[in-house]
């Protein structure tokens, strides 16, 4: 759920601005996944830019204490949201702690870094939602260690209707400062597509694992 459209709109245009989102139809990216896609989105790129990220961290801030109340702890999904996370945490003046995958293989065998106390309620901080797999991964770390999460809040999300369902059936609340809709009306707007490759990135969305590219 993307909370203000103008935020949404100025998010989309910064990210394009910088190469964070790159939208190329004619010439796929390959996903690690192995999906073919028109769309690459690295919203890491962003901590390079001072402007762009605490425009990020303090719209991220906002929003969280707007719509899920001030937590106790911000926690960021390792490796990508680590960086944004703190930016977050440090803005509200609130601890910040990390969310491995899986836990070390050594040591204490953290899953999560940093300290979590039982009962407190935590703010899930992710920079990128495509299936939701293993945001929901660091959700459930966190439940298993007695945290409250109140919900996550993300950069940007592709929409994906499997995440919304994923979401829906780990109850789990999700927001984000701009999601695919959003910046296909950015792109639009700014003449960064046009209306045949408009056309050919909403077909992807509707089915993203089997998508090929056609000649545009």
């Amino acid at each position: 759920m993307v909370l203000d459209k103008n935020t949404a709109k100025k998010t989309a245009e910064l990210l394009l601005q910088i190469n964070a989102i790159k939208l190329n139809p004619k010439n796929p990216f390959t996903w690690a996944s192995g999906w073919k896609s028109p769309i690459y989105c690295d919203n890491r790129i962003s901590l390079s830019f001072p402007p762009i990220r605490n425009f990020i961290r303090e719209n991220m801030a906002r929003q969280i204490e707007e719509h899920y109340g001030r937590p106790d702890v911000i926690a960021g999904v390792a490796t990508g949201a680590i960086g944004i996370g703190i930016l977050v945490a440090e803005y509200l003046s609130l601890p910040f702690v990390y969310v491995r995958p899986e836990p070390k293989k050594h040591g204490r065998q953290n899953q999560i870094e940093g300290f979590l106390d039982q009962g407190q309620n935590v703010v899930v901080v992710e920079d990128l939602i495509s299936t939701g797999k293993s945001s929901l991964n660091a959700v459930e770390a966190l439940r298993e260690q007695d945290a409250n999460v109140k919900g996550m809040m993300a950069i940007f999300s592709y929409g994906f209707d499997i995440a919304a369902k994923n979401f829906e059936d780990q109850k789990v609340s999700l927001t984000t400062l701009s999601n695919y809709d959003y910046l296909l009306e950015q792109a639009v707007d700014t003449n960064y597509i046009n209306e045949t490759e408009l056309h050919t990135l909403k077909e992807w969305r509707t089915a993203p694992a089997v998508w090929k590219a056609t000649a545009i």
